[in-house]
């Protein structure tokens, strides 16, 4: 027996929407939201209507046929920390969402929301699956120099989890013997070390690493505490500078790679400053990672949107390719995971996991 599921998976600068039939893509759109639009709204969760009303347009004019959904799967974002797995949305997830009881505001938190809506209204259960807050870190990663600032793990688990074990499977191996340094490069970075199937640090790319097409990354401290009491910003305004206007768009205003590639093409010179420094901030990272494992890696992988220019692929590896061979998964691979989480369930082949 086939099902067919519905999967949303809202990003910082768009929210991606299928259909699938088990593993087979019958639909699929990016809604894209652009920077000006965003702009209009104070934070994420006031986007959901707006979001949302695009969602229920594809469903519209893409004539899907809502009686023959089975189930929603949709991404999940940086809630408590968590195991790895498939969990039903309930009301305690909704709520949690909804009265900022998350670890971030990213627009990741907007997809069970809008799922929860949307199974009510098809009469079909939903789902999120590795969601931003997998946490398995070893203890020492928690620490960051200020014992009221613990780092935290919040990452893209869902497609490094994906793509780990895709990786594993094409080499005939187990994902659970392998050290991996996994770099997502999407609109915001996260870099991880996979040791032995533990994903045991990253950059929360809210808060550090590379900076990257919408966030800041790893700000100079006392220059950004100097810059909270100049009195120019506040809160939220400095907070939306950080993870929804930083890096690419506050240098060059844009969160495209290939528009700023373009741009260097016609002889940007600022363009070429930015890209450079950006390719450099995410080589840096993944050594960092490598050391992480001790220099014993066995794969390193590039994912994640930005992945998908060649010109990016080929300018990382003259940073990293000494480290281990590099294996490139271009794009997020995240509705594909997501589906497939959800079809498991759906078979009865894993259980899905309570969201308490």
């Amino acid at each position: 027996m086939s099902y067919r599921i519905f999967v949303i998976n809202p990003g910082g600068g768009s929210t991606k929407v299928a259909l699938f039939e088990d593993e087979k893509l019958l639909k699929y759109k990016e809604l894209r939201h652009s920077v000006e639009e965003l702009k209009k709204f104070p934070n994420t969760i006031s986007q959901k209507e707006f979001r949302f009303k695009d969602v229920l347009n594809f469903i519209e004019e893409e004539k899907i046929n809502e009686t023959k959904i089975d189930a929603i799967a949709s991404r999940g974002g940086p809630f408590k920390s968590l195991e790895s797995g498939v969990y039903r949305i309930n009301d305690q997830v909704v709520s949690d969402v909804l009265n900022g009881r998350v670890q971030a505001d990213h627009p990741s938190n907007l997809g069970v929301v809008m799922a929860m809506e949307l199974s009510k209204m098809l009469g079909c259960p939903s789902f999120f699956v590795d969601p931003v807050s997998v946490d398995e870190f070893d203890d020492i990663s928690r620490l960051s120099g200020l014992r009221e600032l613990p780092r935290k793990s919040l990452l893209h688990a869902l497609n490094t989890k994906y793509v780990s074990r895709k990786l594993a499977e094409s080499e005939g191996k187990e994902y659970e013997s392998l050290n991996l340094i996994v770099a997502h490069l999407g609109t915001g970075i996260s870099i991880s070390a996979s040791r032995k199937g533990r994903i045991v640090d990253v950059n929360n790319a809210n808060d550090g690493g590379p900076f990257s097409p919408q966030r800041t990354g790893t700000l100079p401290t006392t220059g950004l505490i100097e810059l909270c009491f100049s009195g120019k910003y506040s809160k939220q305004e400095l907070l939306s500078k950080a993870i929804r206007f930083g890096g690419l768009v506050d240098y060059l205003g844009t969160d495209d790679l290939e528009e700023v590639i373009s741009r260097i093409a016609k002889g940007d010179k600022d363009a070429d400053l930015v890209y450079r420094a950006m390719v450099f901030q995410i080589a840096k990272e993944i050594g960092a990672m490598a050391c992480v494992l001790k220099g014993q890696v066995d794969f390193i992988i590039l994912t994640g949107g930005m992945s998908k220019s060649t010109k990016l692929q080929q300018d990382l590896m003259e940073y990293i390719k000494w480290i281990a061979p590099v294996r490139v998964y271009p794009g997020e691979n995240e509705m594909e995971a997501l589906a497939y989480g959800v079809m498991k369930v759906l078979k009865g082949e894993i259980i899905p996991k309570n969201y308490e």
